[in-house]
């Protein structure tokens, strides 16, 4: 059986005008900032003018950890909140917006799939309203800034070699990781190592998406450290007097974008930093006003629950002071039957034996969300045509041990219909008091706060932090960062550090090799294993599947 892409099913969509699904999401037409006729931005005033509304519950859609079988994980999401609206419910999503770096690499888009799409699917996944070309702009600002006040005499006496801000392009290019610029003369700079990240993973996007306002994004710009001195004192933004301009430039980025699902259904999309290597959650601004308007809130976090979930809960409860009532945790048969050791092309055979033992990756997460975090959650089977009822059964039994419901959801075939029964549970749970807890106290060491992580949430036997880590920590908190939280910068493809060790690995170490702050941000990133802050292309990149025709019409974009 043939099935259309997802860019067809989305091309065949008849969207409403922005200004329809604005007014019935309850949003005066004073607040909207039309982008043609599909996509607004929504003014931040709205939050101001609505402070005293009640909020709405706020549902967390999460996963297990991926492989390269899929999980459907945005797909889930928009599906969940096209559900909610199925059985009578008031529901909106707060979504982050995709890179360009994954749409042409390996990944593909980012808007859902099947009939549970966010769209203009095609200008989310490309330019959509300019906000990351904002945010790159406003990151190469302030290294030309940084730059070019070392060329004019350097009166703040920056240390070449202790600089750590790099400069940002929204590509995957491994070619600029590591760079030599400033070179050809006393004309053209000072010369010196460099390099780039991809643009989600720069501070700035972290700041955007965890700023409140205008004057909070404007502080918090101010307050990112670029480099030190040669006597080891740290460099800010705010020494360089490059935050105003860098405001200026970030201002309408900062307003939540507003958008519709395939049938209808209002979204925020707005931010998105990699879970990976950065915090992994669309801007709390959005977030905010979606709880404003919506009964029900369905937001999903990065990757699977030890790293978009935790940073959720550690890093953007905290600091935007959001309370999830629900936790939905994303899985399919044939991810669990990859953890369980099937190859990739023998996933469509029924294979009891091997989903048995890749389910403990499942039950983890599932274990740590509901005893670590203590939120009540239930277990979304992401349907497959060749999931079987004995592989179905036995996941929905392994689930009920743990005093979880597992539902089935077809939300990629059926859309909202297709999400109806995960709707259903999802308003039990929110009806169920929600503890909400923390995985670590802000008042203890960084080091411990790391291990907390490590041995609650990813279960690892050790944490090893190497030598320039310790000295990074101490020198962290001897400057007064000892109390934010954590951020760790992990791969995705495991509970440990080795993406190699796929279910749910117990005798592991985990080892720090790095920290850095970021002190706008408000957090300290702790980098493990390998994980790069610039990814590369693989050997077939998306891109070259991606075409235009005659009209203008796009193709094999996902």
């Amino acid at each position: 059986m043939a099935y259309k892409t997802d860019i067809e099913i989305a091309q065949e969509c008849k969207m409403k005008k922005i200004t329809e699904v604005a007014a019935a999401a309850g949003i005066d037409e004073k607040y909207v900032e039309q982008y043609g006729n599909y996509k607004a931005k929504i003014d931040y005033s709205f939050l101001k003018d609505n402070k005293d509304k009640t909020d709405g519950k706020l549902i967390l859609v999460t996963a297990i950890t991926p492989t390269p079988a899929g999980e459907g994980k945005t797909t889930t999401a928009v599906g969940l909140t096209d559900g909610l609206r199925h059985i009578g419910k008031n529901s909106i999503a707060a979504l982050r917006e995709p890179s360009l770096g994954p749409v042409f690499g390996i990944k593909g888009g980012a808007a859902g799939g099947g009939y549970a799409q966010v769209v203009p699917m095609e200008d989310i996944n490309l330019h959509f309203t300019g906000d990351f070309h904002a945010i790159g702009a406003a990151n190469n600002l302030l290294a030309a800034m940084l730059d070019n006040h070392i060329q004019q005499g350097n009166s703040l006496g920056i240390d070449p070699k202790q600089i750590i801000w790099k400069r940002a392009v929204d590509m995957n290019d491994r070619q600029l990781r590591h760079i030599i610029d400033g070179i050809g003369g006393k004309a053209q700079g000072v010369p010196r190592e460099d390099g780039f990240d991809i643009t989600v993973a720069s501070e700035v996007m972290a700041v955007m998406c965890l700023a409140s306002d205008v004057t909070d994004l404007k502080k918090r710009c101010g307050d990112i450290i670029v480099g030190y001195t040669y006597e080891g004192k740290p460099v800010t933004a705010h020494d360089l007097k490059a935050e105003g301009a860098m405001t200026a430039l970030l201002k309408d980025a900062l307003k939540p974008n507003l958008v519709q699902t395939l049938e209808g259904t209002p979204a925020f999309v707005h931010c998105g930093p990699f879970a990976n290597i950065a915090h992994g959650c669309n801007s709390i601004t959005a977030t905010r006003m979606a709880l404003k308007l919506g009964d029900y809130v369905v937001t999903e976090a990065g990757f699977a629950a030890d790293l978009g979930a935790e940073k959720f809960f550690d890093i953007n409860c905290r600091i935007g002071n959001l309370h999830p009532d629900a936790v939905v945790v994303v899985g399919t048969v044939r991810a669990l039957k990859y953890h369980g050791g099937v190859p990739k092309d023998e996933l469509g055979t029924e294979n009891l034996e091997a989903l048995e033992a890749g389910l403990p990756n499942l039950l983890q997460h599932v274990g740590n969300i509901k005893d670590v975090f203590k939120l009540p959650c239930v277990v979304a089977i992401n349907a497959f045509p060749t999931d079987t009822e004995a592989e179905l059964k036995l996941v929905e039994e392994k689930c009920k041990e743990l005093g979880v419901n597992a539902v089935l959801s077809e939300v990629w075939a059926k859309g909202g219909a297709g999400g109806a029964a995960l709707a259903e549970e999802v308003v039990k749970l929110c009806e169920q008091p929600a503890e909400y807890s923390a995985a670590y106290d802000l008042g203890i060491s960084i080091e411990d706060k790391i291990s907390e992580i490590a041995h609650k949430v990813y279960h690892a036997k050790h944490m090893m932090m190497l030598p320039a880590a310790k000295k990074k920590a101490a020198q962290l908190e001897e400057l007064g960062f000892g109390n934010v939280p954590i951020c760790m910068a992990k791969t995705q493809y495991s509970f440990s550090d080795d993406p190699k060790l796929l279910g749910a690995p117990q005798d592991f170490t985990l080892t720090v090799r790095d920290l850095k702050v970021s002190a706008g941000a408000g957090f300290i990133v702790a980098y493990t294993g390998d994980i790069m802050t610039m990814p590369g292309l693989p050997k077939s990149p998306a891109a070259e599947r991606i075409d235009v025709d005659a009209d203008g019409k796009i193709s094999g974009l996902f």
